[in-house]
Formats: structure tokens, sequence, C-alpha cells
């Protein structure tokens, strides 16, 4: 049986010939999927339906598209259409995002995060399997008999969210089809597991038919420079990325570590000692890396903890013969 293992784009100085080649060489390879996330560069929709023209075989997943920059209907179409397009091989991933992007770039009020996500579920439920808006047990808007002027291809597009807090997760076990955890500890996903067990007896489903897919970051490399890469892209979640993984990461028991890198982080003049302060128990709950063999049989391990489509980070702005190398490395075992 093939290990499913999904891989994922970097948004920032995305370059769009480069991750052709990439999901083009995942499909051969054997990989489940491919993600693509969005911040404020490029359109997500767009990119995967390129890539959608492409390949064949491999699905394609946002990962994630906020619920607030487009109405709930506009995504339900998005993913209807997508779908169509790639023959049945889309994956909506849905998140939050942040009150800075979403009222600062977007200009749309971040209010009630988790009915917004929970009622983006409804509505495309909805929607693709034929019903009327009315139909939606939508709670923030009140609409009108609608439904989409189309067939889609399938009423039952996977959804996955994206989310760290209880609530959230809790809701995933009621209405989505699976998890997308970012810097979790993979030896505490049980928490996480537990909180979708909840929401799923709560609508008499069985909480083994969600997925575990968590972002991943893995770092094929020399253990000192691996290590050290690792530690600073932790560094920068903590002391960079808002208040998300440091809250999360404190509730794991790393409370005080969390602070101590938040401060270095702060002061631009100590951010690159950042990654000093990240401790190995910490790197390693939350990194692969090391020789690729190793990163391999890791990756592979990690799995008995519940984590059924790891979904593997690109590194970053680098050449192609390196992507190729990291894709090669890592391709699923037949």
């Amino acid at each position: 049986m093939t290990e499913r293992i999904g891989l994922l784009a970097f948004w920032k100085d995305y370059d769009r010939e480069h991750y052709l080649r990439a999901v083009e060489l995942a499909e051969e390879l054997g990989y489940d999927s491919f993600w693509l996330p969005e911040a404020w560069g490029y359109e997500v929709f767009s990119l995967l339906t390129e890539m959608a023209c492409r390949t064949k075989r491999i699905k394609l997943g946002t990962a994630i598209v906020n619920v607030f920059s487009r109405s709930a209907g506009l995504l339900a179409m998005s993913a209807a259409t997508l779908d169509e397009i790639s023959e049945g091989r889309f994956i909506l991933g849905i998140g939050t995002s942040g009150v800075r992007v979403i009222e600062g770039f977007h200009g749309r009020a971040f209010g009630k995060p988790l009915t917004q996500v929970r009622d983006v579920i409804r509505v495309t439920r909805t929607l693709l399997r034929g019903d009327k808006l009315t139909r939606s047990g939508a709670k923030l808007h009140d609409y009108r008999p609608f439904e989409l002027a189309m067939n889609p291809l399938r009423p039952d597009i996977p959804i996955y969210v994206a989310a760290l807090k209880q609530q959230s997760i809790t809701s995933i076990g009621e209405l989505a089809d699976g998890w997308i955890p970012t810097f979790w500890p993979y030896q505490d996903l049980s928490q996480g597991h537990e909180w979708i067990a909840e929401g799923a007896a709560k609508v008499g489903r069985d909480p083994a038919e969600i997925e575990t897919a968590p972002f991943t970051s893995v770092i094929p490399a020399g253990a000192e420079v691996a290590g050290q890469r690792g530690k600073e892209l932790i560094a920068f979640y903590i002391g960079g990325m808002g208040d998300y993984y440091k809250e999360l990461l404190s509730g794991f028991g790393w409370e005080e570590e969390c602070k101590r890198i938040e401060e270095i982080y702060a002061n631009k003049a100590t951010r690159d000692r950042a990654a000093d302060a990240v401790p190995d128990a910490m790197a390693e709950a939350l990194t692969i890396s090391g020789d690729p063999q190793f990163c391999v049989e890791e990756l592979r391990r990690r799995r008995s903890y519940g984590i059924g489509l790891p979904i593997v980070s690109l590194p970053p702005r680098v050449p192609w013969a390196i992507t190729e190398m990291f894709i090669r490395s890592l391709a699923p075992r037949q």
C-alpha cells in the first residue's frame, strides 16, 4: 500500500513555473496531493486550475484559504468549479487567518471566526448537494432560496480545516473531513483527536473518518545544519506570526521558552539569535531534520501518532535542483 504524502508550496516569492514542475514530478512519483496556501500574493484557485490542467491523478488542495475574504457562496462555487476542472481531485482547505490580514489587507471585519467557518462548511455542503441555501442552517446570514445553477461533479468535496483551539477542533468532528494542525507537537496529537471525537459523537459520526493532515516541516540535510534551520523556522513562527503558536506551545509546557524566544525575536538587534533559544525537544517535536534516510524513516514512524496524511512543506526560495532532490528523497514508498 502506498504511503500517502502531500506536498505544500510556499506562498511568498511564489514561482509559477517552478511549482508546476514540482506538481508534475510529485504526480509522477506517486504523491497523494499538492497543496497551495494563500496570503497576499497569488490568488490560489487560479493557480490550482493551472495545475489541474497539467496533471491527471494527483489531488489538489487549498492550504489554506480564509473564510472571510470570499463569501461562503463564492467558496462553494469555486470549489465546485475547480472540482469539475480537475475531474474530482479537489480538496477545500479552509481556516480563519487572523485579524491583521482579514481587516488590514482584505478590509473585512474579523468577527465570530468559529461561526464563520461553520457557516462556510454548511453553505458549501448545501449547495454542492443541490439544496437551497435556506436549508443550510447558517447562523450569520438570512439566505434566500438560492441553489447552484450547475450540477457539481461531486456533492461531497472533502473539506479540511486548519485549527489550533479546542472549540474549532471539536467543530471539525461535527462538520469537516480533515484537520490541518500547524506546529502541533506530534506526541500530543491525541489531545486534538479527543476533541474531534467529542464533536463527532454529537452527530453520530465515526471520528476515524476525519483525517489528520498536519503541515510538516522536513529538513533533509546534515544534522547540525538541518537542526539549526528547524529552530530558525520555529523562532519565526513564535516571534513573528502573532500569538497563535505562542499560545499553543505554551499550553504544551513551553511557556517560558516561548516568552524568551519572543523577547529575543522582537528586538531586531538580537533577532538572528532567537533560534538559539529554541530547545532541542521543541525542535524535535515540531520538525523532522537530519539526513534524507532519517527523515523518511521518522516521517513513517510518526504516522503511528494518528497522522493520516502528512503535508510536507517544500523548501522555499531554492533552485529547481534542490526542490527536485527534496521531492525525490521523500517520495512515498509504493
